[in-house]
């Protein structure tokens, strides 16, 4: 297929013996390329070390951080155990579905033309936007979860249990599955090219169907604009809520003679306060750019627009780069806000060093 930069053109070929080589084309055209073309170009020869690393790295660390929320020892609710476990599930998940089959094949196209042969495509993607959807509304449930336990004290003994956190938890999962049923319709059962950055090729028939993309629209808006505008008014309310409440304390506080200064209430509150604005923070940051980018193609994909509008190749790399990554980071955001993580951290890395230092010298 041929791809156009401006006035520079390359070919790329199916079975990988012709692909772009990002290396020696910009040693030749080095004075051809514009800096967007130039920073997509090392973003792709970063890619073949990116995902494995993250591979790598991401796997273990959700492993490692299932075992230890559910050793419950973390001085975490059941509650809050349950949304973090769930969240870990799905990035681990996302990880196996997207960075191990998907763009590690994309990186290293000639080792895995095999998958040309497999017809399984459409199931692969609808599990990964299953699992997609899934980590996304986890954490905006999650998040509710918080805004009421904080800002809801009256609600929080029947609406934060580990009952209605399985419950919501099954429902946003059902509900993702069905969300997706779409992608059965909407793409061939067979990889095409591991260039393409969907290797499952999108039905051509329904490109121009206004029914299929107004469908394909909604179903983005669902998965980036409501959870980011929603995670998004409720921190900005649950921080306003314990703000006011910590200065009204305080005041109420300062007028009593005799008492501790320290409140266990706000200090219970801020301590929520912190788990929440780590997750939910750390969603916005590495999801947010891949929201504008998602809901930006689809839009162009629904109307003719002019070239100058179209989003840049290498900020479509960065923006799933950055979206997977959000997928090993709460680990160590969670080992950096809470003590007892940590330590259940320090205890499941030495277990291992234990067992072997027992058999060599016992």
């Amino acid at each position: 297929m041929g791809r156009n930069l401006g006035s520079v053109q390359w070919i790329v070929t199916l079975n990988g013996s012709e692909r772009f080589n990002a290396d020696v084309y910009f040693k030749t055209h080095s004075t051809g390329l514009t800096l967007s073309q130039r920073i997509y170009i090392a973003l792709l020869d970063f890619a073949p070390i990116y995902y494995p690393i993250l591979a790598v790295v991401a796997i273990p660390v959700n492993v490692v951080t299932i075992i230890i929320l559910s050793r419950g020892k973390c001085g975490l609710s059941k509650t809050v155990t349950r949304y973090l476990l769930a969240m870990s599930a799905a990035d681990l998940a996302v990880v196996f579905l997207d960075v191990i089959l998907m763009k590690i094949p994309k990186a290293f196209p000639d080792n895995f033309s095999f998958l040309i042969y497999v017809r399984v495509c459409r199931t692969h993607v609808f599990l990964l936007q299953a699992a997609t959807d899934c980590s996304v509304w986890f954490t905006v449930a999650f998040t509710f979860d918080r805004f009421v336990a904080i800002c809801f004290q009256d609600l929080n003994a029947k609406y934060c249990t580990g009952r209605t956190a399985a419950v919501v938890l099954s429902t946003v999962t059902a509900l993702s599955c069905l969300k997706n049923i779409s992608w059965f319709f909407m793409v061939q059962d067979i990889y095409t090219s591991s260039n393409i950055r969907w290797p499952c090729m999108r039905r051509w028939e329904l490109l121009e169907s206004l029914f299929w993309t107004v469908i394909d629209v909604v179903r983005s808006v669902i998965s980036t604009v409501i959870p980011f505008l929603v995670v998004i008014l409720l921190n900005a309310f649950t921080i306003t809520h314990v703000l006011l409440a910590s200065r009204a304390r305080g005041r109420l506080r300062a007028t009593s003679r005799g008492q501790s200064s320290r409140d266990p209430e706000l200090q219970s509150r801020r301590k929520s306060l912190v788990l929440l604005l780590v997750v939910s923070g750390n969603f916005i940051l590495l999801w947010a750019l891949y929201g504008v980018m998602a809901i930006w193609n689809r839009m162009l994909h629904a109307v003719d627009v002019p070239y100058w509008l179209t989003i840049p190749s290498f900020f479509n790399e960065l923006c799933y780069m950055l979206q997977l990554l959000s997928c090993c980071t709460n680990t160590a955001l969670y080992a950096v806000s809470q003590t007892k993580f940590r330590q259940q951290l320090k205890q499941v890395l030495n277990s291992p060093l234990t067992l072997i230092w027992k058999r060599n010298w016992h």
